[in-house]
């Protein structure tokens, strides 16, 4: 009698891959742009106004730059340690020394179907 096949059950653990969102790092820009405007716009003095308008500007912008070079991770699944929420389409991953979020352009269907399962079942953290 041959060998049975390799059986995977329900609780096995995968690797899930994780990459910077474009979406998110677009959002956190489209926000660095409109900030200057909502600080002049706020009735504060000008010779504070401007200053700060230019320092919201350079904040916004560094942090959709900072978010755009993370670099991607693998990471088995689920995390040890890790706590597990889900927002919607969105998937947040919080643990020591971990915090990660899935967006819709980072996560496909099927990825985000069997993650949904897994939990249903009792799987995920």
């Amino acid at each position: 009698m041959p060998p049975s096949p390799h059986w995977s059950n329900g609780s096995a653990r995968f690797r899930l891959e994780w990459r910077p969102s474009r979406w998110l790092a677009g959002a956190l820009l489209a926000l660095s742009l409109a900030a200057p405007f909502a600080v002049i716009a706020s009735g504060m003095p000008r010779v504070v106004a401007w200053p700060l308008a230019v320092a919201a500007w350079a904040w916004g912008l560094a942090g959709a730059t900072r978010e755009w070079r993370r670099p991607g991770r693998r990471l088995h699944w689920p995390p040890p340690g890790a706590v597990v929420q889900w927002r919607g389409p969105l998937l947040f991953v919080r643990g020591p020394g971990l915090r990660l979020s899935w967006w819709p352009d980072t996560l496909d269907a099927p990825t985000r179907r069997e993650l949904h399962r897994r939990e249903d079942r009792g799987v995920a953290p």
